[in-house]
């Protein structure tokens, strides 16, 4: 076990994102926790999706100095999958086998090649494991 964690695009949403209180404050101590332990996980992919979001999706947009100020706090404390042609390959073969969406294909993908152990969504069922990466939905 790597004890490293994967967190999906949707988690750090949910933690901007006021609507959902009790998924706020649970994806919000979930990001903190793996920050501080140096075992979050994520890719180009999830931060990609998160400003795109908060920029330009949420009722609430982040301006853009703020957006700076979660980018260098947050996201610059988490280890990072770059986008790579293996990556791509690896998330062909996903889709193929496990019949995921193009996306999810490509985050599970990631976090195999950072070696997680979890995989945290709501996007996946939770429990589902893709070799040695388990899906948890923090919000059950």
């Amino acid at each position: 076990m790597s004890g490293k964690a994967f967190i999906d695009s949707n988690i750090f949403i949910y933690a901007y994102n006021n609507q959902d209180p009790r998924k706020q404050i649970a994806a919000f101590d979930l990001i903190r926790e793996n920050t501080i332990d140096g075992t979050g996980v994520v890719s180009y992919q999830v931060v990609h999706e998160f400003f795109h979001f908060a920029l330009v999706k949420a009722a609430s947009k982040v301006r853009s100095d703020d957006a700076q100020v979660l980018l260098e706090e947050v996201f610059r404390a988490l280890q990072m999958v770059p986008s790579s042609f293996s990556l791509i390959s690896d998330a062909i073969r996903i889709h193929q086998r496990h019949h995921l969406s193009w996306y999810d294909s490509l985050i599970v993908a990631a976090s195999q090649q950072a070696g997680c152990d979890i995989l945290y969504t709501e996007d996946l069922q939770h429990g589902q494991q893709f070799g040695t990466v388990r899906v948890q939905n923090p919000f059950l």
